[in-house]
């Protein structure tokens, strides 16, 4: 039988190829804002080997591990540098050109850098000093690992009416976790602010997008933290107190927050109620 016998309008079955459509080559062209997407990962990832470097050293040389503060402050630094690079890495992108990868890359570093990196900040921070079962440490860093990647996912996925964040913002997330290794010794109170953090990652409360004046406090914020952990890491003179204020703060800010949005929703119900009966 030939082809011929088989007719005209025969259908021949055609194989589906598995080469990507579309103008490929521009998802492999990186823009300005994925340099500081990079840089926000790259960041994460010098902070990790950080720690690592302190605590290997440590068991190495005195069988016993104790934070140096030093290394704590110099990765606490690199963590704030990726934070400028992720604040900065959206600005750019709706300035300048954004590419096909941007909120990939994006989603990706701050998930070393704000999800992983604390995570294992506060392993090293409880795992080692015998305060506190190693499981429970492992939890809490566990937890926050973990709602940094499901906070990071819903945003992806979830747009407010508002524009507003739904939950704490991953990078706000992990100072604070970071301020609550800075500030306390690894005990059950501080195992429960940290679990707390991550539930406030996935929760449902809206928190400010920082816009206009807003991102340039945030930016300034951000260059105060680094100034005063370069002090305090440098041992120089007031740097404890520095410290102190500015973690208590960034605990404080993260905490009133929900409280204030609660309190709105409440007087909004109220003035709701008032005008149903009126």
């Amino acid at each position: 039988m030939t082809t011929s016998d088989l007719g005209a309008d025969a259908v021949w079955p055609v194989e589906e190829s598995d080469e990507p459509r579309g103008p490929v080559g521009k998802a492999f062209r990186l823009s300005a804002a994925d340099s500081l997407s990079l840089g926000n990962a790259l960041s994460g990832f010098l902070a990790v080997c950080v720690l690592a470097w302190s605590a290997i050293t440590d068991l190495q040389s005195s069988h016993k591990f104790e934070p140096d503060p030093r290394f704590f402050g110099t990765a606490v630094v690199l963590l704030l540098v990726g934070a400028t690079c992720d604040l900065f890495d959206g600005l750019v992108a709706r300035k300048f050109r954004a590419s096909a990868m941007g909120a990939e890359l994006d989603n990706l570093a701050d998930v070393i850098s704000f999800g992983f990196a604390p995570a294992f900040m506060v392993v090293v921070w409880g795992g080692f000093s015998g305060r506190l079962p190693l499981l429970l440490v492992l939890f809490a860093a566990g937890s926050i690992l973990l709602a940094g990647v499901v906070r990071l996912a819903r945003f992806a996925c979830v747009k407010t009416k508002s524009g507003d964040f739904m939950g704490l913002p991953i990078p706000m997330g992990a100072m604070t976790v970071v301020s609550i290794v800075l500030l306390f010794q690894p005990s059950y109170f501080t195992i429960a602010g940290i679990v707390a953090v991550a539930w406030l990652m996935v929760s449902r409360i809206e928190y400010p997008k920082p816009k206009g004046n807003l991102a340039a406090v945030v930016l300034a914020w951000m260059m105060i933290n680094v100034a005063c952990l370069t002090i305090w890491a440098a041992r120089l003179a007031g740097g404890d107190q520095l410290i102190t204020v500015g973690a208590t703060m960034q605990i404080a800010i993260v905490s009133a927050i929900p409280l204030r949005v609660l309190m709105f929703k409440k007087q909004q119900r109220r003035e709701r109620r008032s005008m149903n009966v009126g």
